[in-house]
């Protein structure tokens, strides 16, 4: 279990593999787990006797304070174990969980001896009480530490790939957006250069933005003000074809999205939608809360007889806005897409924070 350094994203290298045991969940499952314990040792020992209740409560007592006593001292030790190698956390764990065992053994055998007396509910020896209990406890210690440490290793190679996955997903989209705002600023040089100049200052504000941490999600105003922006720049080059209509409800803070998600979508809008069409049209982008999730649609007008032709470089956009979607909120985020009414349709479902 040495530690190894690492420098990839998604890592904490001061985190410790041991998890927060001090929480109501983790007691729960110590308490199941331990009762699980003593009924196995029962059956084990002597199946379903008629002595089978009476030994499963004394024995279910003893593993409770095993399993309560263990968790405890680890629970305790976590912080002062935080920034030591893993190889320091581990043995000193292991250490601390026997002479707890040890301790609570001690505990029994002269807590109940002087009240009971030994025969009447402890009938093995006293060296043999402790020599059992220290070695399960070190047995179920090393079993549990090891399950401990394998899990947190792959849930942070999980995080490690899953924040490449987004980078990679975020770099595809980059480039593109910004060929086409570089191509609309070059159509502007020579025939309008005040527009020009301002379209730069958008699209060095759209950079700044673009650069932020593809890891963690933004808010909804954030990603709508990024929208507007692009949206400030195309309507530069379309002037009055293009028109948006905003269909925005006030939303909860908790409303956040992964940044440049509702861009590409708006992007298709206008290179699927708008431009094909010589009059132009109206993109129509509304967003509300519905049951714990934040539901966002765009739609455009659809002609049949440029979609043949624009379909497969809609497909990769939307697969891609998908794949960071599922990256960001897994199953519970969902992008479809559908033609309605002459209109295209692209609707994405996400959970609210905190509901995810």
């Amino acid at each position: 279990m040495a530690k190894t350094p690492s420098r990839e994203p998604g890592l904490d290298n001061d985190a410790v593999f041991l998890p927060d045991l001090c929480g109501v969940h983790a007691l729960f499952v110590v308490v199941i787990s331990s009762e699980l314990v003593a009924f196995i040792v029962i059956i084990a020992r002597h199946g379903f006797g008629p002595s089978f209740v009476d030994e499963l409560a004394l024995l279910s007592m003893y593993t409770q304070w095993l399993g309560l006593s263990s968790a405890g001292a680890l629970c305790l030790a976590r912080r002062p174990l935080a920034g030591r190698s893993e190889r320091t956390i581990a043995i000193a764990s292991f250490l601390l969980v026997v002479a707890i065992a040890w301790l609570v053994a001690e505990l029994a055998w002269w807590v109940l001896n002087p009240v009971v007396g030994a025969g009447a509910i402890i009938q093995i020896r006293h060296d043999d009480l402790v020599w059992r209990t220290v070695c399960v406890a070190a047995i179920v210690a090393a079993l549990v530490l090891r399950y401990f440490y394998v899990q947190f290793h792959w849930k942070q190679r999980m995080a490690s790939e899953a924040s490449a996955r987004l980078e990679a997903l975020q770099a595809r989209i980059r480039p593109h957006f910004f060929f086409n705002c570089m191509n609309t600023i070059a159509s502007l040089t020579r025939s309008d250069p005040p527009l020009a100049e301002r379209a730069v200052e958008d699209l060095a504000d759209l950079f700044r933005a673009s650069l932020a941490d593809a890891r963690e999600p933004v808010s909804f105003a954030t990603e709508i003000d990024f929208v507007e922006r692009y949206l400030s720049i195309e309507r530069l080059r379309l002037g009055e074809r293009l028109q948006i209509d905003w269909q925005l409800e006030t939303l909860p803070a908790s409303a956040r999205l992964p940044l440049l998600s509702l861009q590409p979508i708006v992007e298709n809008a206008i290179y699927h939608g708008i431009e094909p069409s010589r009059g132009g049209g109206t993109i129509v982008i509304a967003a509300r809360s519905l049951a714990n999730r934040l539901e966002v649609t765009v739609s455009n007008p659809f002609e049949a007889d440029s979609a043949t032709h624009h379909h497969d470089g809609n497909r990769i956009a939307l697969n891609n806005v998908r794949q960071r979607l599922r990256a960001h909120f897994g199953d519970d985020a969902e992008l479809h897409s559908e033609q309605r009414d002459g209109r295209y349709v692209v609707c994405l479902r996400v959970p609210l924070a905190g509901a995810a």
